[in-house]
Formats: structure tokens, C-alpha cells, sequence
């Protein structure tokens, strides 16, 4: 049986077609409609299974603010974090914070890196100099929380905003702020249909990444330039990268791209396949839209994804997934 969830109807379609000339099969097809061999599995109820932004801790934030007449200067100390959520596979995360003054963006500084730390101590200071206090009066003080990354974008894991008119800033005052989720980074990102096909007798896993919907609007034109890219993990070791190439300003994009890995069934256990969708930017660094971590021990929809590719190995099996943060 065919179960697609949010209303998908597969249509009829024809039988798979032979394996291309480069060996690829060939997945015209699958966008669509569902060929004969594929098996199409509904994510289950990921979509509430309490990830709302309240019961989502993600930890707390000790700045302090102080404004300077004499010197016209706003002093902005971040001095520590408390309780911040994990974001890396090693169980810990990178923590820095970028400081931005809103509604300027140009005003942005950010803190070191604080390598494998949970409850990072900065302890930095940063003076906006040369700032009438009327101006100081109109900005926002936004903190945003990142995890570092060195391969891909960092991980935003939570933000505070105080607007500055509600603060006495005759003297430098200290706050503990609880994170909230990133505004630009929570909310939907969009899904990804993507079926994974296990071959026992080849050792591989075939990931075919086919195609997005409802991608969240990177760009200033309220659209992205998106595409994928696959890592294969063995333990947190990246072991080999595919990409898809890009579509350009597309929100529901058609990618039906098929990536063959060899995956020793020793080390299935130890395997996760990182699925990222990113929006190409030819300007700047290149911005993930969000991402999936497909393993037999990650999220309960990719879990069962993960076990139903094992169960029905040479099947392609489909599913739709939320992309993450």
C-alpha cells in the first residue's frame, strides 16, 4: 500500500526504466509519480512530537549593557553561557555569539570560539563608540548563539533581544537571558523527499534525493537557489560528499538525483547519512536551509526510515522529512 502523507496522491505510473549508460538509475519518474518498485512511507507524527519552541530548552545567555554619556560609547559584555544544547555528533557543541545592534546588520561583532563547551565563558567586551544616546534609544541589543562549524554553515542554537529604550543604561546592568529559538532558524524550512535504497549483496546504500516543498525564502527576493549535498559519516568521520546541481530561484525544486555509497554492512551501525539542503549565494558563503540526519539512531521519523530501507533491502523507499535545524 501507498501511504503518502499531507495529501500527495501517487499516480499511476509506469515501471521503472533501465539503469542509465553511466550507470545511474534512472529516476525521471519518481517526481511525479511513484514507480512500480518504490514504496512510499508516511513520516509519522514528527510534526508534533513537542519540538514546539517551549518545551525546547536550549539554555541561557549573562550579558551586561551600560551606555557612557560622557564618552557617547554603549558597552556590550557577553560573559557567559549556561545549559546550551548539544549540536555536534561528538555530543557537545562550539559555542560563539554574534552581537548585532538592530536594525543596523552592519554593526556585527562576534565573540571567540569556545571549543567543546556547553557553558562557554566568554567574558569579551564590545564598545560601540561615537553612539548618541538618542540613536542607542532606537536599536535592539540581538545575541545570537551559534555553533561553529568548520565544514558547513554554523548552527544558530538560540537568540535574545532587548530593546534598548526599556533598559536604564546610566550603569552597566547584568541580565541572565533564557534562549529562544532562533527566528531565523526556526519555523518550517520546507521537506525533502528522499528514498534510500539498501543492496546487502553490493554493500551500498543508495540515497536519491528527488525533490523539495515549502523551502524557506533565503534570498532578499523571498526565493533560494537551493541544492543538496550528502555526506556519508562513519562514526563523525566524513567519509565521502555528493551534490546536487543548483535550481535556481526555486522553492519547490525537482532535483531526482541518485547517489550510490558503499556501506560495509560492519558498519551500518556506525553510518549516518547527513542530508543538507543549502541556497547557493554567489556573493557570500552559502546558507543551509536546513538539514536531515538519517542513521539507525537519530530522530524517530529518519529512525524509521533508517529500518525500513534495512527491512525491504533493493526496494527504493520513499519518505518525506522536515528539515531541520
Amino acid at each position: 500500500t501507498l501511504s503518502v502523507d499531507e495529501g500527495n496522491k501517487p499516480a499511476n505510473s509506469p515501471k521503472g526504466h533501465p539503469p542509465d549508460a553511466d550507470g545511474h538509475s534512472s529516476v525521471t519518474d519518481l517526481a511525479n509519480s511513484l514507480t512500480g518498485d518504490m514504496v512510499m512511507l508516511s513520516p509519522g507524527s514528527e510534526d508534533d512530537d513537542g519540538e514546539g519552541p517551549v518545551s525546547e530548552k536550549l539554555g541561557r545567555i549573562q550579558f551586561s549593557i551600560g551606555y557612557s554619556f560622557q564618552n557617547t560609547t554603549l558597552t556590550v559584555k557577553v560573559l557567559k553561557g549556561q545549559d546550551l544544547p548539544a549540536k555536534d555528533f561528538s555530543g557537545t557543541s562550539d559555542p560563539f555569539v554574534k552581537i548585532y545592534l538592530l536594525p543596523d546588520k552592519k554593526h556585527k561583532l562576534e565573540t571567540k570560539v569556545k571549543r567543546k563547551n556547553l557553558n562557554p565563558h566568554w567574558n569579551e567586551t564590545f564598545l560601540f563608540e561615537g553612539f548618541p544616546y538618542e540613536k542607542v534609544r532606537e536599536r535592539t541589543l540581538y545575541l545570537q548563539v551559534l555553533d561553529y562549524d568548520r565544514f558547513s554553515r554554523n548552527d544558530p542554537i538560540g537568540e535574545v533581544s532587548i530593546p534598548l529604550n526599556k533598559v536604564e543604561l546610566g550603569q552597566l546592568k547584568t541580565f541572565w537571558k533564557e534562549l529562544k529559538p532562533c527566528s531565523d532558524g526556526s519555523g518550517r524550512r520546507g521537506d525533502l523527499l528522499v528514498s534510500l535504497c539498501y543492496n546487502p549483496t553490493a554493500n551500498t546504500i543508495t540515497v536519491n534525493i528527488i525533490k523539495a516543498r515549502h523551502l524557506k525564502a533565503m534570498d532578499i527576493g523571498g526565493t533560494s537557489d537551493p541544492y543538496v549535498k550528502v555526506w556519508l559519516m562513519h562514526k563523525d568521520k566524513r567519509v565521502e560528499k555528493k551534490k546536487t546541481p543548483v535550481i535556481k530561484r526555486c522553492l519547490n525544486p525537482v532535483f531526482n538525483e541518485s547517489f550510490p555509497f558503499d556501506v560495509p554492512a560492519h558498519v551500518l551501525r556506525e553510518t549516518t547519512i547527513i542530508i543538507t539542503v543549502m541556497d547557493k549565494d554567489r556573493l557570500s558563503r552559502n546558507d543551509v536551509i536546513g538539514k536531515i540526519y538519517l542513521s539507525w539512531k537519530s530522530g524517530p521519523a529518519e529512525v524509521k526510515h533508517w529500518k525500513d530501507m534495512l527491512a525491504r533491502p533493493r526496494t527504493n523507499v520513499a519518505q518525506w522529512h522536515a528539515l531541520k535545524a
